[in-house]
């Protein structure tokens, strides 16, 4: 089974996430393949460049192929991105052409946008369930 995480909730990436998903993917117990991941608020100082779930999980991605992206927003907004939203304007509008965002300061892999970019990125390689925690 192929699964998506979405962490929305405080802490669940630092507790949940740091605490009993990741040992389990680092052990290969985690039975089901994660496909990606996706990182709302807070949650997205887990990939902060040499924060240690981090560096973790991106060495977990990057031996799976597993996709991890933070939330354009929720990334600009805690420094962790500069540019500007992806497909939303400065007016609050959607926009019909993408604005510009890279990551900054984050552990290697890590990908900056919103859901459009999400469905995209996991196209390929859908989940066949999605767990928010």
């Amino acid at each position: 089974m192929k699964i998506a995480y979405v962490f929305a909730h405080p802490r669940s990436a630092s507790y949940k996430l740091g605490q009993m998903i990741l040992p389990q993917l680092e052990a290969g117990t985690h039975r089901v393949e994660v496909v990606g991941m996706f990182f709302f608020d807070d949650n997205n100082f887990v990939l902060r460049k040499g924060d240690p779930i981090g560096e973790r999980l991106a060495k977990v991605a990057k031996d799976t192929g597993m996709l991890l992206m933070m939330c354009d927003m929720c990334a600009l907004e805690r420094n962790l991105a500069e540019g500007e939203p992806r497909w939303c304007g400065p007016d609050g509008k959607g926009r019909t052409e993408p604005g510009v965002v890279r990551t900054k300061d984050t552990v290697d892999g890590v990908a900056v946008g919103c859901f459009p970019d999400l469905y995209e990125a996991l196209g390929g390689n859908p989940p066949d369930q999605v767990i928010t925690l």
